[in-house]
């Protein structure tokens, strides 16, 4: 029992506020369920057992409130049978169990006061700003008495996919919908969150003075949609008909966007329900359902150890292809070399394979365990040495070569960026399979991916109308100017902005780039000791300047025609800081004061001239600094008059 709950609190730490994962669902269920069975068995419930203790600890730098009553968590059931015996002779309100956030809302004189989060079922965290940006949230309602709700935010399959695939790094991807749910709902920046579609369904009313339910839950229910609020799908039901409407939420589910993993019943006489009082964990009027999760056996292939760029490879189980939830699926992520040694996967081996919420293909169980053999020695995209490193307490297998192209892909991501050579099609995703089939080896390559034409053309999003915009791309690359291309190798600390600065002094000659010396730098108005010791150090690297030779040869370089517009802001050094409302993002207007003749720094200093905040009252640190020197904070509206 000791080592369950070890085990269970262990997992739930990494899942809850880690965001990551040492074990399947379905093996978290198992161990949950096999600890539940001892407690019963010996009558001994150990204090830090995650059956008597529920939620993550709240740790995050949110407002903490404490919640008039606990939230506790749900008593569980996989038997239609345990269902019915709940039910009893009552009337229950039947309802998705949805897998997102728990979230308890509160609006006065029409208008929502405040959010906050389950927590640990104790404390919460107070996110009404993000939850102002939940998609489906009526901000004003009719009602204006106190009223207080709950309810659950979930991001959908879509949305969750979306967001996915936008993040080219294999282990900075979110493992399920609620894992990602959880990390927008709880963002300092609620315009993270706003960019989730994070979603909120209510599903039980606390508070309504002066209502008439006619004491029935599901009254309850229909009230708040009245209100304005996205409530779960519910149904009335009895004992006897609860098999029948099982079947018919488990239908839904291949078809549902967003994710469940079960039902909950709840009695529909409001006052019998709250008669029965509570348990040290569950209340006695709700009860949930999970889903026996559908399982296919099938044999594994392959193991594919997959790079990224933070070092880390991937192990990838490559399986024979079934069929689970209706999609065909041959592929599951087993995340790190701890899970393969708790599964004992070798090649040839006979494994269960589900769909852990429906959607993320997962490793339920190895039937024939025949052990882990064969974990890469070198790097399959450098040849470097590997080394298994314990990380959150699982054992993980890395690159170690500092050079590796798999760890330069923010290198190559940047030469590529718009500000810098600006070749179109070359996402970070589709550059990490270039370098992982090595196509690339430094910046040069990129202007030859001709030499690839059949592979790329072959490659999985790619044909050859791709193929031939993408070098199209590159040759309109060519024609470049020598700030971008500075700018594009990546030198510490030299921005679009420095790069023009060097090649103002230098007269935009490419042949005296590699031998300008720290004295000609600073000499430089803008140009600190910091920024030409790394521009030296950079160049006096032979391989450093072997390849801007090279580049050179790749580029044409016309004439640079100097910007002769009016410098309003010369001499003026900017810092800025928070949201901005009259430009898309804070690089727009860093660009703005550059063509301008500013500067834009990331610190407050004593060379600091304005300090750009549309929250001139905020206690940042930025604020506090500007405040303590003396130097204006300003707003948006302040700094376009000055412009």
């Amino acid at each position: 029992m000791q080592e369950l709950v070890e085990l269970l609190n262990r997992a739930a730490k990494a899942y809850y506020q880690d965001a990551d994962e040492i074990m399947s669902n379905y093996e978290y269920d198992a161990l949950y369920d096999e600890l539940q069975a001892l407690e019963a068995q010996t009558g001994v419930t150990l204090s830090s057992s995650p059956t008597v203790n529920v939620g993550y600890e709240v740790l995050s730098e949110l407002p903490k409130e404490r919640h008039p009553s606990p939230m506790l968590s749900l008593d569980k059931t996989k038997d239609v049978a345990g269902l019915q015996a709940f039910a009893g002779d009552q009337k229950v309100v039947m309802s998705w169990k949805m897998d997102g956030l728990t979230i308890v809302l509160t609006y006065r004189d029409g208008g929502l006061v405040k959010a906050v989060t389950r927590g640990n079922g104790e404390v919460g965290e107070v996110i009404t700003a993000n939850a102002r940006t939940f998609k489906n949230l009526p901000l004003q309602i009719p009602y204006k008495g106190e009223l207080v709700l709950r309810g659950e935010a979930v991001i959908g399959y879509k949305d969750f996919e979306k967001i996915n695939e936008e993040i080219a790094e294999v282990d900075a991807k979110y493992k399920n919908p609620r894992n990602l749910c959880s990390g927008s709902v709880r963002q300092l920046n609620s315009e993270i969150t706003a960019k989730r579609n994070v979603k909120f369904y209510g599903f039980a009313l606390v508070q309504a003075e002066g209502v008439d339910f006619h004491n029935s839950r599901a009254a309850q229910l229909d009230w708040l949609a009245s209100q304005g609020f996205e409530v779960v799908e519910h149904i009335v039901v009895s004992r006897e008909e609860i098999p029948n409407e099982v079947i018919k939420f488990s239908e839904k589910i291949v078809s549902n966007d967003f994710p469940s993993d079960g039902l909950v019943l709840i009695y529909d006489d409001v006052a019998y329900g709250q008669s029965l009082g509570r348990t040290s964990k569950f209340p006695r009027d709700s009860f949930a359902f999970k889903w026996a999760d559908e399982t296919s056996k099938t044999i594994l292939r392959e193991i594919e150890w997959s790079p990224s760029r933070t070092g880390l490879i991937n192990p990838v189980a490559i399986f024979d292809p079934v069929e689970l939830e209706g999609t065909t699926v041959s592929r599951a992520s087993v995340h790190n070399i701890s899970i393969m040694e708790e599964l004992e996967l070798g090649i040839g081996d006979q494994i269960e394979v589900y769909k852990a919420n429906m959607i993320i293909p997962q490793i339920a169980e190895n039937l024939t365990r025949s052990g882990v053999k064969d974990i890469p020695k070198v790097c399959p995209v450098c040849g470097g040495a590997t080394e298994i490193r314990s990380i959150s307490n699982a054992k993980a297998l890395y690159c170690t070569n500092p050079e590796c192209q798999a760890k330069q892909l923010k290198s190559y991501a940047l030469f590529v960026s718009r500000d810098a050579l600006n070749i179109d099609g070359l996402s970070e995703a589709t550059l990490e399979k270039f370098i992982a089939r090595g196509f690339i080896h430094d910046f040069a390559d990129l202007f030859h991916l001709e030499q690839h034409r059949e592979e790329i053309c072959e490659m999985d999003g790619f044909g050859e109308k791709s193929y031939n915009n993408l070098i199209a791309s590159v040759e309109k690359a060519r024609e470049t100017t020598l700030p971008r291309l500075i700018y594009g190798l990546g030198i510490a600390n030299i921005g679009l902005a420095n790069a023009k600065l060097i090649c103002k002094k230098i007269g935009h000659n490419p042949e005296r780039v590699i031998d300008l010396t720290a004295e000609d730098l600073a000499a430089i108005d803008g140009i600190g000791d910091v920024i030409a010791g790394n521009y030296v150090a950079y160049f006096a690297d032979a391989e450093h300047r072997e390849l801007f030779e090279k580049l050179l040869k790749e580029v044409k370089l016309p004439e640079e025609q100097e910007d002769v517009g009016e410098q309003t802001f010369a001499g003026m050094n900017f810092v800025i800081t928070g949201s901005v409302e009259h430009f898309a993002n804070r690089n727009e207007v860093k660009a703005l004061i550059e063509s301008k003749g500013g500067k834009v720094t990331g610190s407050v200093t004593s060379k600091t001239n304005y300090l750009i905040n549309n929250n001139v009252e905020s206690t940042s640190s930025k604020n506090k600094k500007a405040k303590d020197l003396g130097i204006p904070i300003i707003t948006e509206e302040d700094f376009l008059r000055m412009l």
